[in-house]
């Protein structure tokens, strides 16, 4: 056998112990033994390269998460050192220099008065920490009723059962036990959908009296924190209009609702800040959740920030006694803390914030002109996040039966994601929508490139349809 068959034979090998022992998240169970998933192989800057050795822009920048880039030797130097070093410590008991490092340095870098750090293993544990942080803080001020969370349609916060309670996305269609009594979702915030005539401001306007209104109902007195992306990631790259955060925040502020931030995604440079709920959006939240792009998706690490306001409330001679009874045995792991304390570094020492900010009005430009092509609906983005949404609803009138039309709409991300791979380009398919977040380290020469396939790539697809439907789209 040459190296070529034997390359070929470990491909094979790898797709069918993948298809037969990997049960991955988000599994479609209809394609179970035969999904054929990309294999990646290796990295370097914003790229992957496929189990053909073709080399892939990396769009999404993994799951949001690939702030640095690929084969940084500095972290890899970073992460072998403390593993040499201390591998592990017990978070309970004892306490080591690299994590007391790491919650200093996100304490400098939070808004407002975000001074205490609560270290998880990701994003979904971050918030079920928030989550069950509130519930804490209410108990021991004597307020059991205080603890109704609001949250929005569309919404991620993560997949631990108490997260999924909060989370807006897919409710309809999920198959998991997922009530609550204590969760409410206020309407979609996307612009895009507000009704026909109607203007932005009046759209803000609505969508923020749907929260005063749903205060009113459940009584301020029994509403504990209201939970928001600054901008919606997995929904869709939801952007919400000017101004809406704000002023939910305001309304947070009058009733004695806790606002909680959940930066998993819009943290650590997405949108050219450490944070932007105080740069971008003007609030000060009394506690915010970040991971992904904490340690540059090098290694699994979360945080909760907790505010000092809210802090002194539960502790010293208000504390009664109590612990919080929760935590992780990774908590702190040295080595995952060593690793965003590099990425940190890095991010700093290389002006990348500033990078962002000087790039993303290009990326953004980019990204709107794809709505000259038909087949598009709508595009949304900030900073270096955004999405194309496409749509066949237009040609509801040729007389093709709605239920085909939106079968084809329900594989256009993943019909335009197949044509991005043959030139060049990962994009991350959800449903009718084509979502990308690239590394903070993207050129602008590289983002003209993404955007060239992409455009390309829409084409193609839209081609496509007008061949099997017999349409012609303008």
């Amino acid at each position: 056998m040459n190296r070529r068959e034997s390359s070929l034979d470990a491909v094979e090998q790898i797709r069918h112990a993948d298809n037969h022992t990997w049960f991955h998240p988000w599994e479609y169970l209809g394609d179970a033994g035969q999904a054929n998933r990309t294999q990646v192989q290796r990295a370097e800057g914003i790229h992957v390269y496929d189990e053909q050795g073709q080399r892939l822009i990396d769009g999404p920048g993994g799951m949001w998460c690939m702030q640095i880039g690929y084969g940084r030797h500095e972290m890899a130097e970073a992460i072998a050192a403390q593993a040499l070093q201390l591998p592990y410590m017990n978070p309970f008991s004892l306490t080591s220099a690299t994590p007391v490092r790491l919650a200093a340095k996100l304490a400098e870098l939070a808004p407002g008065d975000l001074n205490h750090v609560f270290f998880t293993t990701g994003g979904s544990t971050a918030v079920d920490t928030a989550l069950r942080f509130v519930h804490f803080y209410n108990n021991l001020k004597g307020r059991p009723q205080k603890k109704h969370i609001i949250s929005r349609e569309l919404a991620y916060h993560g997949s631990t059962y108490l997260c999924a309670t909060v989370t807006g996305k897919d409710r309809d269609q999920n198959w998991f036990d997922i009530q609550s009594p204590f969760s409410h979702f206020l309407p979609a915030v996307n612009p895009a959908r507000r009704p026909a005539g109607m203007s932005l401001e009046a759209f803000c306007d609505a969508r923020v009296a749907d929260l005063e209104n749903k205060l009113r109902e459940l009584g301020a007195e029994n509403v504990a924190a209201f939970i928001a992306e600054p901008v919606q990631a997995s929904g869709g790259v939801i952007v919400p209009p000017e101004g809406y955060l704000k002023r939910c925040w305001d309304i947070c502020r009058q009733h004695d609702v806790l606002f909680i931030a959940d930066e998993v995604v819009t943290g650590f440079g997405r949108l050219g800040h450490w944070f932007a709920s105080e740069a971008v959006f003007g609030i000060q939240p009394d506690m915010l959740t970040c991971a992904k792009g904490l340690t540059s998706g090098y290694l699994p690490l979360g945080a909760l920030l907790i505010s000092e306001r809210l802090f002194q409330e539960v502790s010293g001679d208000n504390a009664k006694g109590a612990s919080f009874g929760h935590g992780f045995t990774y908590s702190g792991h040295p080595v995952c803390c060593a690793a965003a304390l590099k990425s940190i570094e890095i991010i700093e020492r290389e002006n990348l914030l500033q990078h962002v900010r000087e790039v993303s009005p290009y990326f953004l430009e980019r990204l709107h002109a794809l709505r000259e092509i038909p087949l598009v609906f709508d595009t949304r983005g900030m900073g270096l996040v955004g999405v194309v949404e496409c749509t066949v609803r237009q040609m509801l009138e040729s007389g093709v039966p709605e239920a085909e039309l939106y079968a084809f709409e329900t594989e256009l991300g993943l019909r335009i994601d197949q044509h991005c791979h043959e030139l060049g380009l990962m994009v991350r398919p959800l449903t009718n929508q084509c979502v990308f977040s690239p590394p903070l380290v993207i050129s602008r020469e590289e983002i003209e490139q993404m955007f060239d396939i992409l455009h390309e790539a829409i084409l193609r697809t839209q081609r496509d349809l007008e061949r099997e439907l017999g349409l012609a789209l303008r």
